[in-house]
């Protein structure tokens, strides 16, 4: 069963698309996450869902019920915004009953509540202080109980964790992991974090101007991108990604022939896109393996341009027949050389080929004729 669905949601702002024809369900108990770059319309539609802004085109359906026109408080969905938007006059314990009180909720069940929610979050101690004298993250926590204490059906999180530092944004996404296994409400989150987005979702959902790209488990959208879009936005560091000539639907690399997947199009394409993920190329400079040609891997030359160490592993920079290409080493103690000549290899059975006309992934393409 579904909590919400989008069916062919647009909003427009001023003649410009936000969100386009965007459609997609939310089950119950699930953790999605919207990622995109700036503007791409993640924020616009966490604001379509509560009810901030009206929808252009389109409907929002929950529990079968059109809830498109409703207002943001007939939903009974909580928002967790960047900004915490506490009332620093207020207590803690003020804040959290405040849209109970605005409400006009029996007071009478404002302390069960109270206790119930501090107690999840760790704020039995800081009820009676001000937001001033809070650090940053209990301030979120703080933001949190208040939108926990209503029991919402929803909880629609806006890039909550963006004003913490790295230790606190860690701890807090661990408690909001935490609160979700408790209280298994759905959960909508926006995220530019690739960490908390691959971390946190049970889904990811990808949009770029408006347009949702994909949508899928964190590892499905890893393994297997549905576009050029998704390959170079999903994964830190990024894909390595190739533009290469193509000739009756072979691509040839470093002297090898590569036959693209036989979709409708393949054979009249003059160019495609190869991808490779930074792991699934090895350095064989030190080994024989590079001596030894194998009809199912790609052997590159290359000279290191530059390295960045990350602690356990370097990541390398290096300049090949095809382009720049970055890899990952494990640091062994001994720092990589800049312009030593390298020997590079991938398998074929870890590319990824895109088409150079509308960059759709030719293999998703091929399974999906």
């Amino acid at each position: 069963m579904s909590t919400l669905r989008l069916e062919n949601v647009s909003k427009k702002f001023e003649g410009s698309m936000a969100v386009n024809n965007l459609s997609l369900e939310i089950a119950d108990g699930e953790f999605l996450v919207l990622v995109g770059p700036s503007g791409c319309g993640k924020s616009t539609l966490l604001r379509l869902l509560a009810g901030l802004e009206e929808v252009s085109e389109g409907r929002i359906l929950q529990a079968g019920n059109d809830i498109t026109l409703l207002e943001p408080r007939e939903r009974n969905f909580s928002m967790i915004f960047q900004n915490y938007a506490l009332f620093p006059h207020m207590t803690v314990e003020q804040n959290i009953t405040f849209g109970m009180r605005m409400r006009n909720e029996p007071k009478s069940r404002h302390r069960a509540r109270v206790d119930r929610v501090a107690d999840l979050l760790q704020l039995g101690e800081l009820l009676g202080r001000k937001p001033g004298k809070l650090s940053g993250g209990q301030r979120q926590r703080v933001a949190m109980a208040r939108a926990i204490v209503r029991d919402p059906k929803l909880f629609l999180m806006d890039e909550p964790l963006s004003n913490l530092d790295a230790r606190l944004r860690t701890e807090v996404r661990d408690g909001i992991m935490t609160l979700h296994r408790q209280l298994k409400t759905s959960t909508v989150y926006v995220t530019h974090d690739q960490m908390e987005a691959m971390t946190m979702a049970d889904r990811i959902a990808v949009l770029d101007k408006g347009h949702l790209q994909q949508i899928g488990a964190p590892q499905a959208l890893y393994a297997h991108p549905a576009n050029l879009f998704v390959a170079g936005f999903i994964g830190t560091p990024a894909m390595n990604i190739f533009k290469l000539p193509c000739r009756n639907g072979v691509v040839t690399v470093a002297g090898q022939a590569i036959r693209l997947p036989d979709t409708a199009h393949a054979s009249a394409l003059n160019e495609v896109y190869l991808g490779i993920r930074l792991e699934h190329i090895e350095d064989n400079t030190s080994s024989h393996i590079a001596e030894s040609q194998s009809h199912d891997r790609i052997q590159l030359e290359a000279a290191l341009t530059f390295c960045e160490l990350l602690g356990a592993e370097y990541l390398n920079h290096a300049q090949t027949p095809i382009g720049a290409v970055r890899y990952l080493r494990e640091n062994r103690g001994d720092a990589p050389v800049v312009n030593q000549q390298v020997n590079l290899s991938f398998s074929l059975h870890d590319i990824h080929l895109f088409s150079g006309q509308n960059q759709l992934n030719l293999h998703r393409e091929m399974q999906h004729a």
